[in-house]
């Protein structure tokens, strides 16, 4: 039987007091904190540990960690990994490969309970919270698969579930992934994204200076409110407000995600509500053509459409990128994580 005490979990400072309980020295936190985010997973691989030590460990906790039960490549490098859980759940990451580094894309929960009409993570529902741990090991796990040479340097939670709704664990993973004593990541490479989860927003930004997203979809709120149930306890006047209080660092911007979905969102009346809505914020806004699934009612506007919608934001002196997905043909693009429910046959 596991042991509940899962080490993944501890900060430095908790470390410290259970090894205090074990009778050891504060120093020795240090030690099994820089096996465990070597990816250790096994107490007897801590060998500058003396053995009597490590076997008292493994009476007290145990080192957690994912397994990768299933791989799809796409042309463009892309991976989608399917990772198993503890309790038999599984959610699924995305790894992604860029010239001089990589970034994952990280699950926060076991489904997603917003019921955005657009996304397909949001057809399963809602299972679980994942725990600290379980986010930190997403990214050990994926860190084993990069070539000597391509460091993952950039996480986004964009993958499934709402990091806002897990918000007591996010923060915690957050910490131990950034922490010198943890991954070491910076914040600035970090990106937290959001359906809008507005008393939440302020809360992020006492965690650290990390990136954020909104993903907003919509320039009005009879809208919003079709294809986001969230708008409804958070209207955008109420989401507004929760990013004009978000405290951000100089040059800094705040990112803002809108999915143009044929004749819903993309018209060019519709742009100019958007420039209206944003104006006085420092925001950068990216562009997400729908990505198509036979289970989702909506269909991405032709090239023409997102091109006119572009360049109205632009005119309004908008910072304004497209954003094309990776991975689509493996479905591993934004809104297309279901936990491996569609996965086919996988090419590990």
């Amino acid at each position: 039987m596991t042991h509940p005490l899962d080490l993944k979990e501890f900060t430095l400072e908790e470390l410290e007091q259970l090894m205090a309980t074990c009778g050891q020295s504060s120093f020795r936190a240090r030690q099994v904190l820089k096996w465990l985010y070597k990816g250790v997973t096994d107490f007897q691989e801590m060998t500058d540990i003396a053995r009597p030590f490590r076997e008292e460990l493994a009476r007290h906790a145990h080192i957690s960690h994912l397994q990768i039960v299933g791989q799809q490549h796409a042309a463009d490098g892309t991976r989608k990994l399917l990772l198993s859980l503890a309790d038999g759940q599984r959610i699924e990451a995305v790894l992604i490969p860029e010239e001089r580094h990589a970034t994952l894309c990280v699950s926060s929960q076991v489904g997603c309970a917003q019921g955005c009409r657009f996304c397909l993570t949001a057809q399963r529902g809602y299972v679980r919270n994942l725990t600290a741990g379980e986010i930190v090991n997403q990214i050990l796990a994926a860190r084993t698969l990069l070539p000597p040479g391509l460091p993952l340097t950039n996480l986004v939670f964009m993958g499934m579930g709402e990091p806002l709704a897990n918000f007591p664990a996010v923060a915690r993973a957050l910490k131990l992934i950034t922490s010198p004593w943890g991954l070491n990541f910076s914040p600035r490479h970090i990106t937290v994204s959001t359906v809008g989860l507005a008393p939440l927003i302020p809360r992020l930004a006492q965690e650290a200076k990390f990136n954020l997203t909104i993903s907003l979809n919509a320039p009005e709120d009879a809208l919003r409110s079709q294809i986001m149930p969230v708008n409804r306890r958070y209207p955008l006047e109420t989401l507004l407000q929760a990013c004009r209080d978000f405290p951000l660092p100089r040059h800094r911007r705040i990112t803002f995600a809108y999915v143009l979905l044929k004749d819903f969102n993309d018209a060019p009346g519709q742009a100019r509500q958007f420039a209206k809505l944003l104006k006085g914020l420092r925001v950068k806004i990216n562009l997400i053509p729908f990505n198509p699934h036979a289970r989702l009612p909506f269909a991405p506007p032709p090239r023409e459409r997102i091109l006119e919608f572009q360049e109205i934001l632009r005119a309004q002196n908008f910072a304004v990128f497209i954003r094309e997905s990776r991975g689509q043909e493996i479905a591993a693009a934004c809104g297309h994580l279901v936990g491996g429910e569609e996965q086919g046959e996988s090419d590990q």
